[in-house]
């Protein structure tokens, strides 16, 4: 611990707050040293017997740690210092500071909530707020309350927002440090890059620019391996011999990543890397950072129950964390890909994976611990709907009962590291379903273009020296062998035996089973309800019968990357208990008409199709209201008086039922399925009649007081009853002129005068009025005049008041 780093003067303070409190937030800058420092100087003060243990994100991180922390006691690693991560451990009994990955701490906990011989828990990089990290803090802090008092905890970090984890941690004190390594001087865009120009040939100028300007190793940031390899391919012909171009991401093999990080003297070094170099990890010679601004993240569509990686803009957090690189071993410069102005738009920070994560392993990990995610104190609470729906998948899967809580089978899937799908294949399936884990569990070994045939990737793994069409990753196949033979040995004996690649499949992906659905594309139904495609030219794409175990995660229609074909035998031999017949009435928009038919579904998917002759009546009329709520109602005019008629009453006081439209539509089944037997389509709803509907709403009592305060009819003085219209303001009738001869009062409906639309002959408009006296006596001389002409052979009396109503007209001569 000779050379001095910036954590240097912070330690005293951390260590009096550990030595008081037991916990503490610590939040220093990029390369304070706080990751290989921290933990060593706890371990020399002594302040807790038993072991510490710090956790670090990624597994690069968590080896790189441990051998920098062994190599400054001149030890190697697996002494005083070790780590362990998935599917490897260097840990002995002398072992004090163990670094692990944070899932590692999950599984400690739920074997041994004690965490028996563990005095320190330090959760290093916190700010990446992994579903683990957050989980194993929320566990901690309950062990802490209820189990082990003595137990302390440390949560550091360069850029968290480390107020609300202080006061999560019980008002923790929080201990910061100001010191940087080295000054950092950042560079940002002139102007916004062109939307035109790709990432990596923006990148490969900038990197060009840098070599020229600058000294030291460069590290570039990019989204993910797709990015790096398009990268190198630009770079390496427009750079010299005295550069080495140093690929960096997560799905390498240790040995290349470590080339990657460790020195290179004799040639300068360029780093493409993921967001993997963001932190914990100090890389040799770098004195250059270019940030390309692009982080690639994991989303999860928990309605489709498919995940998908999304290309994002970084958060300002990230940005610092990045910028932070260049200043570890000296001086250095960040080339930053946006402009100045556009660094304000940046989210301040990433979301933390809760938010986005598929949580069906989080609800299995609180289901074995027993407890909801609101009785934990979790930074972020997990999304009620997005929680339910990992807790329904859980339950598919027999891992929860009615109840909720978890069964025996549910507990053997918590013991296995794997995602609860694989986990349930592998525990009914056996070790022969490790390989088949192991791949789904990996990225996928072959290239992009390559079919989507799953049964060429488990080819390649049982066979990687045989010949491949498609050139498999020999790394990728490596580490799923490796993963195979250590899932094959913690497994149990099958529960099923010999199973199929497909069945085994379909046991992991009971919601993932496609149909091919009518039509020439190759899309697909699956049996959880969503939609997914194949590309046309895949071999794939004419299997009736699919299982999909991959896809882009599209939520309105994803693509498949990997799928597997399943017969119909299989389907039902697998899964005979979840198909069942179903008898279906329904509204059929396209046909415009009722239908029924008796299907054999599994989930969404329609094994059998058959027309269902005898269909109850009453099941046929509840169908019809389906379409009744897809056309709408269908009103008369007598219909539509009768309603305005029932407004009218209720404006009054009187206790009617609401008939707007939308009251209507919501109680459909109340008024009109009585009155809807025999109608079964658009056409014959079209020449339907609802009034008679309407008028049975109301009974006796209430239909005479409708009809005292707003009778429906006008008697005219030839005793013709004519529909008063109470869809106006005032309600209006409407007659011939000569109808109304003889009438010497206005009509009227209550104390409420109606509005006499008079017409001609021709049933057209003559005189709007409300006073039919006033009319006689005034406008009527001038309609006769005008009238008389057009009209002969109707009367035209000088005094109508006096005179017989009528609808004749003189006879021809």
């Amino acid at each position: 611990m000779a050379e001095p780093l910036p954590i240097d003067e912070a330690l005293p303070r951390l260590l009096d707050a550990m030595r008081s409190r037991g916990r503490a937030v610590l939040q220093a800058p990029p390369g304070a040293g706080k990751t290989t420092r921290v933990p060593l100087a706890l371990m020399e003060a002594g302040l807790a017997p038993g072991r510490i243990v710090m956790l670090e994100p990624r597994r690069l991180a968590a080896r790189t740690a441990a051998e920098r922390m062994a190599q400054s006691l001149g030890e190697e690693v697996g002494g005083t210092v070790g780590y362990r991560v998935r599917g490897e451990a260097r840990t002995g009994k002398a072992t004090r500071i163990e670094v692990v990955t944070t899932g590692i701490l999950t599984r400690r906990i739920q074997s041994d909530p004690e965490l028996t011989g563990i005095g320190t828990v330090i959760f290093d990089e916190f700010h990446e707020r992994s579903l683990d990290g957050d989980l194993g803090l929320a566990l901690c802090l309950e062990i802490a309350g209820a189990l082990r008092p003595d137990l302390q905890l440390l949560a550091m970090s360069a850029t968290l927002d480390a107020a609300p984890v202080a006061a999560l941690m019980g008002d923790a004190p929080l201990i910061t440090s100001e010191g940087r390594a080295y000054t950092v001087q950042t560079r940002w865009l002139d102007r916004p890059r062109p939307k035109a120009q790709r990432l990596e040939a923006a990148l490969a100028d900038v990197t060009c620019e840098a070599l020229a300007e600058t000294e030291g190793g460069v590290l570039i940031f990019l989204p993910g391996e797709g990015e790096i390899r398009r990268l190198e391919g630009l770079l390496a012909p427009r750079i010299g011999a005295d550069c080495v171009l140093r690929p960096l991401f997560g799905a390498m093999e240790f040995k290349a990543q470590h080339a990657a990080i460790a020195p290179d003297p004799a040639r300068r070094k360029i780093v493409l890397a993921t967001s993997i170099a963001e932190t914990s990890l100090t890389i040799e010679d770098v004195r250059v950072v270019i940030d390309g601004g692009r982080a690639r993240r994991m989303r999860f569509d928990p309605g489709a129950g498919m995940a998908r990686l999304v290309t994002e803009p970084v958060s300002r957090a990230e940005a610092t964390q990045r910028q932070g690189r260049a200043g570890r071993v000296a001086p250095g410069t960040c080339y930053r890909l946006w402009t100045r102005g556009e660094e304000g738009a940046l989210p301040a920070f990433p979301p933390a994976e809760i938010e986005a994560a598929d949580l069906a392993p989080l609800a299995l990990e609180l289901a074995l611990w027993g407890a909801a995610p609101e009785a934990l104190p979790l930074l972020t609470q997990p999304n009620p709907g997005s929680y339910a729906e990992a807790q329904a998948l859980l339950a598919m899967l027999g891992a929860l009962d009615e109840t909720g809580h978890i069964t025996d089978h549910g507990r053997s899937l918590a013991a296995l590291p794997l995602h609860p799908r694989l986990a349930h294949m592998l525990a009914l399936a056996g070790p022969e379903a490790a390989p088949l884990a192991a791949l789904l569990s990996e990225r996928d070994p072959l290239p992009r273009s390559a079919p989507a045939d799953l049964g060429l990737r488990l080819a390649a793994i049982r066979r990687p020296k045989g010949p491949h069409p498609h050139a498999p990753s020999r790394a990728v196949l490596a580490r799923i062998a490796q993963a195979a033979r250590r899932l094959a040995s913690a497994a149990k004996p099958a529960q099923h035996s010999d199973l199929s690649d497909a069945e085994m499949a379909a046991i992991a992906y009971p919601d993932r089973i496609g149909l091919r659905r009518s039509g020439e594309a190759p899309r697909y139904l699956l049996s959880g309800g969503k939609g997914a495609v194949l590309s046309a030219e895949d071999p794939l794409a004419g299997q009736r019968l699919i299982v999909v175990t991959d896809t882009d995660g599209n939520p309105r229609e994803a693509r498949i990357r990997q799928a597997i074909p399943i017969s119909e035998a299989q389907l039902r031999g697998l899964y005979a208990d979840r198909i069942h017949w179903h008898d279906i009435c329904a509204w059929s928009r396209r046909e415009g008409r009722v239908t029924a038919r008796q299907q054999e579904r599994y989930g969404a998917l329609v094994l059998d199709d058959r027309q269902w002759k005898d269909a109850p009546l009453e099941a046929m009329t509840r169908a019809m209201l389906g379409g009744v709520r897809e056309m709408g109602l269908v009103w008369t005019d007598a219909a539509r008086r009768f309603a305005a008629r029932v407004a009218l009453g209720r404006a009054a006081g009187m206790d009617l039922p609401e008939m707007s439209d939308a009251a209507l539509m919501d109680r459909l089944e109340d008024w009109l399925l009585p009155f809807l037997q025999g109608t079964r389509s658009a056409a014959a709803w079209r020449r339907f009649d609802i009034l008679e509907a309407l008028r049975a709403q109301l009974d006796y009592q209430q239909m005479q007081s409708l009809d005292a305060l707003a009778p429906a009819h006008f008697t005219t003085p030839l005793g013709r009853r004519i529909p008063i219209d109470y869809d106006t303001d005032p309600p209006e009738i409407q007659l011939r002129l000569q109808e109304m001869f003889g009438q010497t009062t206005h009509p009227m409906v209550g104390h409420t005068p109606l509005r006499v639309t008079l017409l001609s002959p021709a049933q057209r408009p003559v005189q709007t009025t409300m006073d039919i006296p006033g009319f006689w006596a005034n406008s009527y001389a001038d309609v006769r005049r005008d009238m008389r002409g057009r009209y002969p052979r109707h009367p035209w009396p000088e005094d109508p008041s006096q005179a017989d109503p009528t609808l004749r007209a003189k006879p021809r001569k």
